[in-house]
């Protein structure tokens, strides 16, 4: 993917990265491996409101010691802004403030096309795909931000 936009300050520790995947109505979450090596799926989190849904995240940095966060960017595919751009970058700083850990934002086109194709190729039922489709979204964005932070530090 490419440019990462920063909304919040960096960490030079290491520590687990939150991953989301954000929507109007679900919004995935992945968590890296506390080295930043690899992402798994954590879960789908139903939105609520803007309330709830913080304090459901701000629970989950908590419990897993994340020490950064990356929402996933909805750009145009020829790299243009949208109206759900606008909306992930609010919510990337809502979700900063609400948890006091840096939040970046990430490009995150074709991560759903993606998901979708892994998950057919998988042969997982049309109804399970509808369940878990925003956290393999959630986990793509998340493993290509830490490939790239790999690949900037030189491992």
């Amino acid at each position: 993917m490419s440019d990462t936009t920063r909304v919040g300050g960096g960490d030079r520790d290491g520590g687990r990265i939150l991953g989301l995947d954000y929507g109007e109505r679900r919004i995935g979450l992945a968590l890296s491996d506390p080295l930043r090596l690899t992402a798994g799926a954590l879960l789908t989190l139903t939105r609520e409101s803007r309330g709830r849904d913080l304090a459901t995240l701000r629970a989950v940095v908590e419990q897993h010691a994340v020490r950064r966060i990356v929402v996933g960017l909805p750009l145009a595919m020829n790299g243009t802004r949208t109206v759900m751009t606008e909306k992930a970058e609010q919510f990337a700083g809502a979700v900063g403030r609400a948890t006091g850990v840096p939040v970046e934002t990430w490009d995150e086109r074709l991560t759903t096309a993606q998901a979708t194709r892994t998950l057919i190729e998988g042969d997982v039922r049309r109804e399970r795909r509808r369940e878990v489709i925003d956290q393999v979204a959630a986990v793509i964005l998340l493993q290509s931000y830490l490939d790239a932070l790999a690949a900037r530090s030189g491992g």
